[in-house]
């Protein structure tokens, strides 16, 4: 495991966002959705794109409160910008399970 120090982790900009808006996204290489996130009035809707079709589904996924990295440059995939990333971890299977919160926060409220 690298080590970083406490400067270095302030750099990551970690908010809460909600993710309001989900598309399926064929031209991926790897199944995935294209996510809207409204990550508050500071950094309004950005958007994502998101390999976890193994464990939501767009219903499922609308109105779900995340974790994104907002301050990543923008990533060109495919014909598609993502805009920020959203987190979540990987299971034995390889499945990605959403970080999420568990109390009412406003969207863009930064991880402390």
């Amino acid at each position: 495991m690298n080590t970083l120090t406490w400067d270095e982790f302030q750099n990551v900009d970690i908010r809460v966002g909600t993710i309001v808006d989900v598309a399926e996204f064929p031209e991926a290489r790897r199944p995935a959705y294209k996510l809207k996130v409204d990550l508050g009035p500071e950094l309004g809707v950005r958007k994502s794109s998101a390999q976890i079709t193994d464990l939501y589904t767009p219903d499922t996924l609308l109105g779900k409160r995340v974790l994104a990295v907002v301050n990543f440059p923008p990533k060109q995939i495919g014909p598609f910008v993502s805009e920020c990333l959203v987190t979540g971890f990987y299971r034995e299977d390889g499945a990605v399970v959403l970080s999420t919160v568990d109390q009412d926060i406003e969207n863009g409220a930064r991880l402390a």
